[in-house]
């Protein structure tokens, strides 16, 4: 099969280019990846299963903090299930646009009530009945009369009700990272890779072979 090479201009990245932060300086990635990235709060999650065999799908970054990355989902769900059982994720963000990827590895815990709440609140409406409906994971008939039919009786149950509590079952998890490493393509393929990990009251930042 034919190699295709990106039409990319090389960005070298060199350690004088990065923040002591990590947290900084995925920040800065972020803000340059949303200016010509239609979604970059896409996230890859990765976690395991009881048998310990990987699993991953792609959920949406909800927050950035020094406490690490947030994300919200329903608790019933088999990712939630397996964060549960195992509290440890691998995080990984790619902005095809910048040659660039961040990869984060950390322990996982759930949010407060409190910011669950917060968050939950400022999701639109449709949003909002369809965490009270869906059963996230389940086997349902197809075609999806069946997830119709919850939907209508969510709607049906929360009439006239202008302000949804949130559902129980649904709420926010946080990954405190242990490991975070930026990544920034060449057209070599010699990729220039650093990776911080905690080293005192800051982190350590060592440059990585391609």
């Amino acid at each position: 099969m034919k190699e295709i090479e990106p039409s990319r201009t090389d960005r070298p990245l060199d350690r004088g280019d990065l923040d002591d932060d990590p947290i900084a300086q995925f920040d800065i990635w972020f803000e340059q990846a949303a200016a010509v990235n239609p979604m970059p709060e896409a996230m890859c999650i990765a976690t395991v299963d009881e048998h310990g065999n990987p699993d991953s799908r792609f959920v949406l970054l909800k927050g950035v903090d020094q406490r690490g990355f947030r994300f919200f989902t329903n608790y019933e769900g088999v990712k939630a299930e397996q964060l549960d059982s195992y509290p440890a994720a691998a995080l990984a963000f790619h902005w095809v646009e910048l040659d660039r990827q961040v990869r984060i590895r950390g322990a996982v815990e759930r949010l407060g009530s409190e910011e669950s709440d917060e968050y939950y609140a400022s999701r639109g409406r449709g949003s909002q009945i369809g965490a009270w409906a869906s059963p996230q994971s389940r086997p349902l008939g197809d075609p999806r009369s069946e997830l119709d039919d919850l939907t209508r009786q969510a709607e049906e149950r929360f009439e006239g009700v202008e302000e949804l509590p949130r559902p129980p079952h649904w709420g926010g998890f946080l990954v405190r990272p242990v490991q975070i490493e930026f990544w920034q393509g060449r057209r070599s393929r010699l990729h220039d890779r650093y990776r911080y990990l905690p080293e005192g009251d800051g982190w350590s930042v060592t440059r990585l072979a391609p």
